[in-house]
């Protein structure tokens, strides 16, 4: 069997693949290639170095992102027993003030996908660092509004410049490491949401005691005051946010290269061309990808559901004004902690999709019972509330590593991120802006858990669908990879000789790889080609 680093190093490239030449009666399966290596000493602790540089810094960006973006729903309560909370000073009506809620998610769906391509442009670095400033901004900005006019339209540039944070980080993430290591990543990440969530709370908490300080309400002053780190923060990420493994000073040549092999096959290239129409097309009529941007629409009700009106729902539990805030706290804090666990089962087993169906059945379970209680069981309804929260924020990590193991380029993982942020967390989080209506407190919200419980059901429902789909796949190509005819690369006329390698990579059985050649068994399936871990072991032809 020919070496893995006999091909060439950029994967991306379309007829520059050298390799080996097969002979004309040769079985396919001597082409196969096994690029899985053993995790060394040198590369774990590349991967501590990485991480220490990384996923800290990405963290606290999303962590003051997940703030600005939520404290609104905070501002709603803040001092509501004294009349000088947002609604009350602005003169929003229930419906007025979920339309500027809502209106921030079609901002965010609108700039999500142009921004993932300005990120791979301008280099990650930059590109965040003026996202963080630019959303600090307009966020404090929100401390000067006074009708629903002003809040509505600074809402909506929130929503814009906040729109490439989180994909724009799942996809920086690609750059960076393999498949089997972006879940738990992805979970420290989104779990800071978890944390800004609980954090939040405790800072509502704070700043509702300055209420009236220098004439300004509480709620003016947890904007202003929420959004200075966001500004200031911005220039720490201009200057100490790697960009590409390639050009990181801090790292030594054999490490450059070491990351390079590590990511030859499994990760995004820094020097990888821009979005092209092809890739395009392939991208957005490759149906598959349309289950995972389902499941990822249904997570997404849950999601901004709670961001928003967690303090609204504590609220309905007997909880009032800043009790109610102090009192949001446990659901983020039980939530970060599952979502790091459950993302990192996931990565270790390689069964991302179980871990997300299994989270989301929690979850799901949680609002059921919750909906199902007695409106005064108020001891009940809080603790499912802690299992509903842990359980739909711990299926979300493990769903955003699976799709991005399941692409095949760097410019095809940013759109693919980007759309299924876009649709997901863009229109899917624009419902559940309305399922907990203001007129149901006293009853316990029975419609939003209810939806809740709904969307996480099928959430489970679809990652196993997906799963079970992508293992019939995979069996369908192994299947003709052994068994079918052999096959004869012809170059085409006037073409230089070459010969392909088709790779490989032995997975989990709910990721089907792409090769870096022409699939010779069926060119019209594109470069794929499979092998489930769990049945089938590796050997040299």
């Amino acid at each position: 069997m020919a070496p893995a680093n006999d091909v060439s190093t950029d994967v991306e490239k379309a007829g520059q693949i050298g390799a080996e030449e097969h002979e004309g009666g040769r079985h396919l399966k001597g082409a196969i290639i096994n690029t899985v290596a053993a995790s060394s000493a040198a590369e774990k602790a590349l991967l501590w170095r990485q991480d220490k540089r990384i996923v800290p810094l990405s963290a606290a960006i999303y962590f003051l992102c997940y703030l600005d973006r939520s404290n609104i729903g905070n501002a709603k309560v803040l001092n509501s027993s004294t009349g000088d909370d947002m609604q009350t000073d602005t003169g929003m009506s229930n419906y007025q003030f979920n339309i500027a809620l809502m209106i921030f998610l079609i901002g965010y769906f609108l700039f999500e996908v142009p921004s993932n391509i300005l990120l791979k442009k301008l280099r990650p670095s930059r590109w965040l660092a003026f996202l963080m400033f630019s959303w600090g901004a307009i966020s404090a900005g929100l401390g000067g509004t006074h009708n629903f006019a002003q809040v509505t339209a600074v809402r909506f540039l929130l929503g814009a410049f906040e729109a490439g944070l989180f994909p724009g980080l799942v996809y920086y993430l690609t750059f960076w490491y393999k498949t089997n290591e972006r879940s738990v990543r992805v979970a420290f990440i989104l779990a800071s949401a978890t944390l800004a969530g609980a954090f939040g709370g405790a800072i509502a908490y704070g700043v509702g005691h300055m209420n009236t300080v220098r004439g300004l309400p509480g709620w003016r002053w947890l904007f202003i005051l929420e959004a200075i780190p966001s500004m200031v923060s911005a220039f720490f990420v201009w200057f100490l946010l790697p960009d590409y493994p390639e050009r990181a000073s801090w790292l030594s040549e054999s490490e450059k290269d070491l990351a390079a092999q590590r990511l030859h096959f499994e990760g995004a290239k820094a020097s990888a061309a821009s979005l092209t129409w092809a890739e395009t097309k392939a991208t957005l009529t490759d149906w598959r990808l349309y289950g995972h941007y389902a499941i990822y629409f249904a997570v997404s009700l849950p999601f901004s559901s709670l961001s928003l009106f967690t303090p609204s729902i504590v609220s309905g539990l007997g909880y009032l004004d800043l009790q109610a805030q102090l009192m949001t706290v446990p659901p983020w804090a039980v939530a970060y902690v599952c979502q790091i666990i459950v993302s990192w089962l996931g990565d270790h087993f390689n069964a991302r999709a179980y871990a997300c169906a299994g989270a989301a059945a929690v979850g799901a379970i949680g609002f059921l019972v919750s909906a199902l209680l007695p409106a005064a069981e108020y001891a009940g309804r809080y603790g499912c509330l802690i299992v509903g929260t842990a359980g739909a924020f711990s299926c979300i990590p493990p769903m955003l590593g699976w799709l991005t193991s399941n692409m095949w380029s760097t410019a095809s993982i940013g759109l693919a991120v980007a759309l299924n942020v876009s649709i997901g967390a863009g229109l899917g989080q624009i419902p559940g802006v309305w399922i907990y209506k203001a007129d149901e407190a006293t009853r316990g919200y029975p419609t939003g858990h209810g939806v809740n419980c709904a969307m996480l059901f099928f959430v489970s429902l679809g990652a196993l669908s997906l799963r079970y789909y992508y293992a019939l796949e995979n069996r369908r190509i192994l299947t003709a990879a052994e068994g079918g005819p052999a096959p004869r690369f012809k170059p085409p006329d006037k073409a230089p000789v070459q010969t392909l390698y088709v790779h490989i990579l032995i997975r989990g059985p709910d990721i089907m790889v792409t090769s870096t050649t022409p699939n010779p068994i069926s060119p019209s399936l594109g470069p794929v080609g499979v092998i489930p871990a769990a049945n089938h072991v590796a050997s040299d032809p």
